[in-house]
């Protein structure tokens, strides 16, 4: 009999997560009924959107929610040999049994010289995440300008290079010098360490003095107040996620941009990647046809080490990571 490791949720985070909110356990597992695969995590991720939905979508003392890349190592179900990967949303845990529901088998044609990790980044959730927003949220235009913060993430460093692929001037935001000469090194226009500039808003200013087309968010909070106002007419914004909000005991409060959206005829939308999974299959083709080609670099911050797991999703939050932040089981 398989033993588990398992990472679970022990009490809601009241704040900033702190390490006594989660406990690894133990957990034996049956064999697989028919129908069945028992899987082995290889590579697992630890996202931003894991700090708001494990408030509305978990109770305490469940496993923690997320999504890993894992190997078929016992299979009573003929759409998946044993030996074959996959991907699949098992939560924060070593091995899983269950039936084929929410599995997607790893692309067939993978390559072997690329990191099978990349499923739940560039070539995964975070590239598809970019391109969704860039494409059919913003519907951005060869020529524009846009705004992206939280640019060094895995969502943000995603975003940029597709922009510029589509021939578009590209700002970006990030919280440290080595975030900032990251995005430098993808070929960014204009690039802003909001930690250090003294003015926000003269910075944005002066990184597009013609305005923003569109404004591809991540962040929230003091941030999309500045950049608001700083939107041509008719502008569109994509918001992603509020990064800045997620460890909030008490909700922020203003200034409340209103007027800056009805003057300006902004259009604000909000999105979740799978409203637009039936594209999911020739996306994935098209972020690796980038990729191979050089016009698509993925950054990793890998961490070994399931028993890990917990001080990376906290070093995430903090902004440690530059790329998108995977486990190493």
């Amino acid at each position: 009999m398989v033993q588990a490791k398992t990472w679970t949720l022990t009490k809601h985070f009241d704040g900033f997560p702190k390490k006594s909110d989660f406990e690894l356990k133990l957990e034996q597992l049956p064999e697989p009924k028919d129908g069945e695969v028992m899987l082995e995590a290889v590579f697992l991720s630890v996202d931003p959107y894991m700090r708001p939905f494990s408030r509305v979508r978990m109770n305490e003392g469940e496993v923690m929610i997320g999504a890993q890349v894992a190997k078929v190592i016992e299979s009573k179900n003929a759409a998946f040999a044993v030996g074959s990967h996959v991907m699949g949303y098992c939560g924060w845990r070593t091995h899983t049994v269950c039936d084929a529901t929410g599995l997607t088998p790893v692309m067939a044609d993978w390559p072997e010289d690329v990191s099978l990790s990349l499923a739940l980044g560039a070539i995964g959730a975070s590239g598809l995440t970019a391109l969704y927003g860039l494409e059919e949220v913003l519907g951005l235009q060869a020529g524009e300008t846009l705004l992206v913060n939280a640019a060094s993430g895995a969502v943000g460093s995603v975003v940029g290079q597709i922009a510029k692929i589509k021939g578009c001037r590209v700002v970006g935001s990030a919280g440290s010098d080595a975030k900032v000469a990251f995005l430098k090194e993808l070929g960014f226009d204009r690039t802003i360490n909001y930690k250090t500039v003294g003015s926000l808003d003269q910075a944005l200013r002066e990184a597009a003095p013609e305005g923003y087309d569109c404004y591809f968010e991540n962040v929230g909070g003091p941030f999309s107040s500045v950049a608001l106002p700083l939107m041509n007419d008719f502008g569109r914004v994509a918001v992603c996620g509020g990064i800045s909000l997620y460890n909030d005991t008490t909700p922020q409060t203003g200034p409340y941009q209103h007027l800056t959206i009805i003057y300006k005829q902004l259009k604000m939308e909000g999105f979740l990647l799978t409203r637009f999974e039936h594209k999911h299959p020739e996306s994935l083709k098209r972020l690796m046809a980038w990729m191979k080609e050089g016009k698509l670099q993925c950054r990793e911050h890998i961490t070994e080490g399931f028993d890990n797991m917990p001080a990376a999703f906290m070093g995430l939050l903090q902004g440690e990571n530059t790329g998108k932040a995977i486990i190493k089981v």
